[in-house]
């Protein structure tokens, strides 16, 4: 048996932080089996408030004000890794998803930020970053990633829900993948309103009062009719999203309380269609009053695990997707993506 060390790094759209997660990964003697997996260490790095508002309006600066974040994000991912590795086995690469700043894949654009060569030559590892480029360029979303190591990781559930800027369901089954709805993007943005970061345990949405001309509103937007593969993107939430809340006059509590229910009964509807026993991550997983309204209605099995899976699950994933593409191993399914074949794909960058 073969054993695999390889860390993963992932920052998503909510900007929580940069999760890094040291993995090993192994397969039985049986090569039809899924691999087994274990988090060896993990962390979560908070981003400074300059680079937390760099990242946000990335999308609005210059070329040559996002090409020097783009290599400034790179040291800075450099430099936790770095500090990250200190006293751990050393991995045969770094798995890198970079954080995302432009997502149009109808015009068959993509943007990655955090240069994989900085990565590579300030910490001496192998890198595997841009994951999507490829599967755009063969007329795919770029996404859903994930559900690849949901596949192989993950047999024992037949639904694999991510709760974080966006929801997105893996359905084994049927071997698809989709973005449901905003999640988090959506719930911070009007959490900053009323001065926090975020709605903890969703105390402040509970308190609130539906609007249920908005909760129509939203409840009608084309995306949900769309069949899958299709995705979202924090362009498609300030385009399409935002504009149908602001619309209406009403305070950002009620305004919260009402995107919950929202949230959930698309979330619920996309459960109850699919059923099964369905695993739950991401940091909406740690929510309870998202969770709470999500298991009101439906019937499926939930499990929520233990927290160090809820919080590094898509760091593992994009750890695993970087062992498949040294491998040599397809790692982005047309099936998810909706591009015209499977691909092996990955820049990498040697040290």
């Amino acid at each position: 048996m073969t054993d695999y060390i390889a860390l993963g790094i992932m920052s998503g759209t909510s900007l929580d932080g940069l999760d890094l997660a040291l993995c090993r990964f192994w397969q039985e003697s049986d090569k039809t089996k899924n691999w087994d997996f274990e988090i060896l260490s993990a962390i979560t790095v908070a981003y400074p408030k300059d680079l937390t508002a760099q990242l946000r309006n990335a999308q609005n600066g210059s070329a040559l004000e996002l090409i020097t974040l783009h290599k400034h994000y790179g040291k800075f991912i450099a430099q936790k890794v770095n500090d990250f590795l200190v006293g751990k086995p050393r991995p045969l690469f770094i798995a890198s998803h970079g954080h995302t700043i432009f997502h149009y894949p109808e015009q068959g654009i993509n943007f990655q930020l955090g240069d994989g060569a900085v990565v590579a030559a300030l910490t001496g590892l192998a890198v595997v970053c841009d994951f999507r480029s490829q599967d755009i360029a063969l007329a795919g979303q770029g996404a859903p990633l994930v559900p690849v190591g949901d596949i192989y990781l993950f047999g024992e559930y037949d639904l694999l829900l991510n709760l974080g800027g966006f929801s997105n369901i893996t359905v084994r089954s049927e071997m698809i993948a989709f973005d449901i709805s905003p999640v988090n993007y959506a719930l911070n943005f009007f959490a900053r309103q009323l001065g926090l970061e975020f709605d903890r345990d969703g105390q402040l949405g509970k308190q609130g009062k539906v609007n249920n001309r908005l909760l129509a509103a939203l409840d009608s937007i084309d995306y949900y009719s769309l069949k899958p593969p299709k995705s979202l993107s924090d362009h498609w939430f300030y385009k399409k999203f935002l504009p149908i809340i602001q619309a209406y006059q009403i305070n950002a509590i009620d305004k919260l309380a009402t995107l919950y229910h929202h949230i959930s009964a698309q979330i619920a509807a996309v459960l109850n269609h699919y059923q099964g026993r369905t695993l739950v991550t991401g940091g909406g997983a740690k929510n309870k009053f998202l969770i709470e309204l999500i298991q009101r209605q439906v019937n499926n099995e939930i499990i929520i695990p233990p927290m160090e899976l809820v919080d590094y699950k898509e760091a593992v994933v994009f750890a695993f997707l970087g062992l498949l593409r040294w491998l040599g191993i397809e790692n982005v399914y047309a099936s998810f993506t909706g591009a015209v074949r499977n691909t092996i794909s990955g820049s990498v960058y040697l040290p």
